[in-house]
C-alpha cells in the first residue's frame, strides 16, 4: 500500500477459479437516522441511483458487470459512495449524469472519472475511543467515574 503496509493486491493464486464477474460494483444504500452527524448514502439518494445504474448497465450490455447494493461502506460523509472491484476505485455519485459518466468511462472504456473519485484524502473523521465516550456520558449524567 502507499503507506508501506502490506496490501491485498496480487492475492490470486494458480488454481483459483476465474472471477465470476469482470467488475463488481457496490453502491452504498445504508440508512442512518435523520440528522445523524455522519449522514447516510440512502438519505442522499443512493437507492434510486443504484436502481438507475443497474438499468443503465443492462441497457449498455455490460453482461460481465454486477451492480449490488451494499451496507455501510464507511465513507458516509462523502456519499453516495460506489466502489468498483477488482480495481478498488471509489466514486461519489450524486446524479444520474454521474452514474452515466462512471459507467461509460470506467466500465465501458476502462478509464476513470477523476472529478468523482474518492481518494486517500477523503477519510472519515477518527472515531472517539469507547472509554472516553463512556466517561463523557457518566459526566453528563452527573455520575462519578473511576475504576470499578
Amino acid at each position: 500500500m502507499a503507506d508501506g503496509t502490506p496490501g491485498l493486491a496480487g492475492r490470486a493464486r494458480a488454481g483459483d477459479p476465474p472471477p465470476w464477474f469482470e467488475a463488481h460494483v457496490f453502491v452504498c444504500c445504508n440508512r442512518r437516522p435523520d440528522g445523524h452527524k455522519r449522514g447516510s448514502c440512502a438519505a442522499k439518494g443512493s437507492e434510486g441511483l443504484r436502481d438507475y445504474m443497474k438499468a443503465r448497465a443492462k441497457e449498455l450490455g455490460l453482461s460481465g458487470v454486477r451492480i449490488n447494493m451494499a451496507g455501510c461502506l464507511d465513507r458516509c460523509e462523502f456519499g453516495p459512495t460506489v466502489v468498483i472491484y477488482p480495481e478498488g476505485v471509489w466514486y461519489k455519485v450524486e446524479t444520474k449524469n454521474d452514474v452515466d459518466e462512471v459507467l461509460a468511462a470506467h466500465l465501458v472504456a476502462g478509464g476513470r472519472v477523476p472529478r468523482l473519485m474518492l481518494t486517500e484524502h477523503h477519510v472519515p473523521p477518527p472515531k472517539e475511543p469507547k472509554r472516553q465516550t463512556d466517561e463523557r456520558t457518566r459526566e453528563q449524567r452527573g455520575e462519578e467515574g473511576g475504576a470499578a
